[in-house]
């Protein structure tokens, strides 16, 4: 899921509006993969990183899969 964020940086033009557009959609697939108060919070978060500006390169749905499997 990161790396289809960081894609809309390699299509020329596409990169902050492609944004916009995945910014709602990162957030709703977070929270369905994560479930929960962690998904919904990361949903959130990662909604309003993904639509800032030049933050793209925070790996949020890594960052979450080795929090949640940290111990197995």
């Amino acid at each position: 899921m990161d790396a289809i964020g960081y894609f809309t940086y390699a299509l020329p033009g596409l990169g902050e509006f492609g944004d916009i557009i995945w910014a709602p959609l990162s957030g709703f697939i977070f929270y369905k993969t994560f479930g929960g108060t962690k998904g919904l919070i990361g949903g959130i978060l990662n909604a309003i990183e993904e639509a800032l500006p030049f933050t793209d390169f925070i790996p949020s749905f890594t960052i979450m899969y080795f929090i949640q499997n940290k111990g197995k």
